[in-house]
């Protein structure tokens, strides 16, 4: 019985971490844009610099700042109406002499401050496409207090029926959240997102029981039930570079189109497969990383020092502390993950096809040496 009890997870203290791994992503988001400059207000630009890591990370915090998911429906209009008012307004004031008018009263800064947190909260909870509200465990805000959880049962399995059932409910959670956040133009959705959806479940599983197979034929059974933990990270890598890939490889089809420095496209009707190919793989490429702090730190950091010495006193510590350490490095990694490539990347004139190589800058007349195109998320 004591056997069984010191091997038991303590429900409370995993609840208790969990809350603590939530509130320590959100305090670090509230930090971030506490210290962060209020730049005057643009609605297709960005608050934080895309140009620079720090910038990228900035924004994509922010964009998975668990806080966002307490905003109701009705908030979420009232920023749509927000949006909308300012944009009337400044269409108005800009074809009068007068200088734009102010939304109510108040600083410029405290205005644009307004305006930018508006922006963020219906850019993370509306579908772009459709207007309609994501369910909250599908936002990106919603990946750390709902997928965390699920990444943390994935870690803390210690059999293989246990690592093959967590795994499954991991895809299909991933699954849904590109369901919900796809695009909703593209008539070829639904069927990319299945295919991917079964690839990735298939892959995760194979790899997760072929190695859960190997450790417990290899291993001791004690070696073996530690072992475990860390066949979720190459599992975890398949998939989700497979998932991504299938669901953006159409892209590498048809191509993406081309623009300049200032967001024109610069041959209407002509698309870059060369660009696409690059976006695409710096993409899977950035799911493939942020399986690492997720899957990987963890129990690195929990077979290391004082954490090692504290488990090992302690059995009952170690689904608390593996709580904590996944959801911190879930809430930072998925942001800096993403953040290693910029969204908007740029391409040199002589990787492209011919058919851009001679294309000129309509102000200038020179002939472009740079072009941009949107890898995506």
């Amino acid at each position: 019985v004591s056997s069984s009890s010191s091997t038991s997870v303590p429900i409370v203290p995993s609840l208790l971490a969990a809350l603590a791994g939530v509130g320590t992503v959100s305090g670090v988001a509230a930090v971030v844009e506490s210290a962060s400059s209020v730049p005057a207000f643009r609605p297709d630009g960005q608050q934080f610099s895309q140009e620079t890591f720090g910038g990228r990370f900035a924004r994509m915090l922010l964009a998975c700042d668990p806080r966002l998911l307490l905003y109701s429906e009705a908030h979420i209009r009232q920023c749509q109406e927000l949006l909308k008012s300012h944009a009337y307004l400044s269409e108005n004031s800009s074809s009068s002499s007068s200088s734009p008018q102010r939304n109510g009263g108040g600083s410029t800064s405290s205005r644009d401050s307004s305006l930018w947190e508006a922006k963020r909260i219906v850019d993370t909870a509306v579908h772009p496409d459709t207007g309609e509200l994501i369910p909250r465990p599908f936002r990106m805000s919603g990946y750390v207090p709902y997928n965390g959880p699920i990444c943390v049962a994935m870690v803390a399995a210690q059999s293989t029926p246990t690592l093959l059932f967590w795994s499954w409910v991991n895809q299909s959670q991933n699954a849904l959240v590109n369901y919900y956040n796809r695009n909703a133009s593209s008539p070829m959705t639904n069927e990319t997102l299945l295919k991917s959806y079964a690839v990735a479940v298939g892959s995760a599983l194979t790899v997760a029981f072929g190695l859960a197979t190997f450790i417990s034929k290899r291993y001791s059974a004690a070696q073996a039930k530690t072992m475990l933990r860390w066949v979720s990270f190459p599992s975890a890598v398949v998939a989700s570079s497979l998932n991504c890939y299938i669901v953006r490889s159409p892209e590498i089809q048809t191509g993406v189109p081309l623009m300049d420095a200032k967001n024109r496209i610069v041959a209407d009707g002509q698309t870059s497969v060369e660009a696409a190919k690059r976006g695409v793989y710096a993409t899977t490429t950035s799911r493939a990383l942020l399986q690492a702090p997720v899957y990987f730190l963890p129990p690195l950091l929990m077979s290391m020092g004082p954490l090692q010495r504290l488990v090992s006193k302690n059995k009952r510590w170690t689904v608390p502390l593996t709580t904590y350490l996944l959801l911190v490095s879930f809430g930072v990694g998925l942001p800096a993950a993403v953040a290693v490539f910029p969204q908007i990347s740029e391409i040199s004139v002589h990787n492209v096809e011919n058919k851009f190589q001679h294309l000129r800058d309509p102000e200038t007349q020179k002939t472009y040496e740079v072009f941009y195109y949107n890898k995506g998320l």
